[in-house]
């Protein structure tokens, strides 16, 4: 693969997880508006500003490296709304379980990604990235059970 490829291949990659991190403060968003879910906000708040450091530190990383970090969350953006929006009209343990899903989604990109990834970006998404994603995995599971 030639060096053009190679750079633009990992701007797609931290890009898309970029992109999944700003669906996720979307998301988180949405639940807290939720009065359905006002009992956990303090929790979910800092969830939202868990995913929202880590869209600062993912575009910090892509500028970092030459590359340019996405503006919005496209089309994983819009889908993750649209769950969200559905889940909190369908009460607490729906949004819940939908905002469960995004973690668990989440979990799932960072380790398939640093398999792909550059070392540098691997010790990057290993350091940084992935135990903050797990945390935040960990309370979503936490207050869905409690749910």
């Amino acid at each position: 693969m030639r060096l053009a490829d190679e750079r633009r291949d990992l701007f797609e990659k931290l890009g898309s997880l970029c992109k999944g991190e700003m669906a996720a403060v979307e998301s988180y968003d949405l639940a807290l508006r939720s009065t359905a879910l006002s009992g956990i906000a303090q929790r979910l708040r800092w969830c939202e500003t868990s995913h929202r450091e880590r869209v600062e530190l993912l575009s910090q990383h892509i500028l970092s490296r030459g590359g340019s970090p996405p503006h919005s969350s496209g089309a994983w953006g819009l889908f993750a709304r649209t769950v969200e929006s559905a889940a909190a009209i369908l009460g607490r343990k729906a949004a819940l379980s939908a905002l469960e899903e995004g973690e668990d989604l989440g979990l799932s990109e960072y380790r398939c990604q640093t398999e792909t990834l550059d070392g540098q970006s691997v010790q990057f998404v290993q350091r940084y990235l992935l135990p903050a994603q797990v945390e935040t995995h960990r309370i979503l599971r936490e207050l869905k059970r409690a749910c």
